[in-house]
């Protein structure tokens, strides 16, 4: 339920329950006086006011049936007079003011001053006469344009006045007081589930304005209250993920420049020391300067490497490269895979196989070319630290229910096991000889970049001595 509608639904039942237990109040209180003081109550006197009342008018209501020259036949007016006498009453007809019959004798002034009485009492039944109390019922009828008659019933009653106001005071101060109680459990009610968790998320407010997000936020409260101590906890949560993210952003931009500028600073050094012993005129022979611009340039182009290197892996980390993802059959991918290393890695005397131990026609959603720059990736490193006398890279490709599984295993000198969980961290190099190795040093993390894209997964096994096994496992294509 809206708080709106909930504070009104408790005032109303507040205002309810008020009345009812004013109401129940004031019949036991009657109860309790009447009991004590019996004869002060005097119940009876109100008991018989109602009746002269309900008797009255009844006589009332008849006569309105009838026309006034009725009203002043003899018959009638016995019949009248009888039905007053029995209801303790006395009956009294005017025309144009003028009495035209009385059930008793009367004094001229007096019922004057009952007529005029009686006609200026619209929202009262009962009129004060010479230190009497009299109910009242009058019944007019217009005659002609000139001409007005009244049937005036008097009937003297005797009420307990000081019973009436004593009742009426412990009323209108019992109602008052169990209002005043019940808004005071609203308010609490209100106070405890509503203002009280307001003025925490707003203290909680201040303090994410302030920076500080450690600080949870209790879901307290009842209804919005609730869902909005839920949602500012969510904001600080994404907020505490948000300023984590940028520190760790800040963290990697500076380790990326750090680190780029340690690996692009060998290269360079080289390029310049060639062309300065050129221009300083070491190379002294045409086969001694060929081979100096030769390996300046060689170097060139690995900083070049390097850079795209970097660029690509930035683009990746900010999400900021897209891919286009089609359907490809596996084992024809890898087999022009191997088609387009295998002429390279003959060259250094290294053996490319392709095992396929597929069941089945498998195929998988990838973007070749992002995924042939990871297999690319995967395949420098084998061809890198492959045996040297006898290097052997071998792709095999499997299934499982679900995924299709790659594995490039190379017969290397293998992966330390305490660096095997840091080989796809940037700029990571397993040991300190591979560090003159070249290159980025960034291979392997755009490749884990590139298989999170395809929402795949890419992993490490190597036992030292034996070679390095790289697997990575793709969904298949429904």
């Amino acid at each position: 339920m809206h708080l709106t509608k909930r504070f009104f639904t408790m005032n109303a039942l507040a205002v309810l329950l008020s009345i009812g237990l004013t109401v129940l109040a004031g019949v036991i209180f009657v109860a309790a006086y009447t009991k004590v003081f019996a004869r002060e109550a005097n119940i009876q006197e109100w008991n018989r006011a109602f009746e002269v009342r309900t008797k009255i008018n009844a006589i009332k209501n008849e006569a309105l049936k009838r026309e006034f020259e009725q009203l002043l036949d003899q018959r009638y007016q016995q019949e009248l007079a009888d039905r007053a006498r029995e209801a303790g009453a006395d009956a009294f007809l005017f025309r144009n003011r003028e009495v035209v019959f009385a059930t008793r004798p009367y004094n001229d002034m007096d019922l004057k001053k009952s007529f005029m009485l009686a006609g200026d009492a619209h929202y009262q039944d009962t009129l004060e006469l010479d230190g009497k109390t009299y109910v009242f019922a009058r019944a007019a009828y217009k005659l002609s344009s000139t001409e007005d008659g009244v049937l005036l019933l008097l009937a003297p009653i005797k009420l307990n006045t000081g019973f009436a106001l004593l009742l009426g005071l412990f009323i209108a101060g019992f109602f008052i007081l169990v209002f005043l109680l019940t808004n005071l459990w609203v308010s609490y009610t209100f106070s405890r589930g509503i203002i009280m968790p307001v003025s925490r998320l707003k203290n909680a407010a201040v303090r994410i304005s302030e920076g500080d997000l450690s600080r949870e936020i209790a879901e307290v409260g009842e209804g919005e209250v609730r869902e909005l101590s839920r949602t500012l906890e969510l904001m600080r949560l994404k907020l505490k993920e948000s300023v984590y993210l940028q520190q760790k952003y800040d963290e990697n931009r500076k380790f990326l420049v750090s680190s780029i500028s340690h690996d692009l600073k060998t290269p360079v050094t080289s390029i310049k020391g060639y062309i300065e012993g050129i221009i300083d005129g070491v190379a002294q022979t045409p086969e001694k300067m060929e081979e100096y611009l030769e390996t300046a340039r060689s170097k060139a182009l690995l900083v070049n490497s390097m850079i795209d290197d970097l660029l690509l892996y930035s683009k990746l980390d900010l999400n900021q490269l897209p891919y286009h993802f089609q359907q490809t059959d596996l084992a024809g991918y890898f087999e022009d895979c191997v088609a387009d290393y295998r002429y390279e890695y003959e060259k250094m005397a290294i053996r490319l196989e392709l095992i396929d131990e597929l069941e089945k026609p498998v195929s998988v959603y990838m973007d070749r070319e992002r995924l042939k720059r990871v297999i690319q990736n995967i395949l420098d490193n084998a061809a890198k630290y492959a045996d040297k006398a006898d290097g052997r890279v071998t792709i095999f490709l499997r299934e499982t229910r679900t995924s299709a599984i790659i594995e490039i295993r190379d017969n290397g000198e293998g992966i330390p096991e305490h660096d095997l969980p840091h080989i796809f961290d940037r700029f990571y190099r397993a040991d300190p000889s591979r560090k003159d190795a070249g290159g980025s040093g960034l291979g392997l993390a755009i490749a884990k970049q590139i298989v999170e894209g395809h929402e795949g997964k890419i992993w490490a096994t190597s036992v030292a001595g034996e070679g390095t096994r790289m697997m990575i496992s793709l969904r298949k294509a429904q």
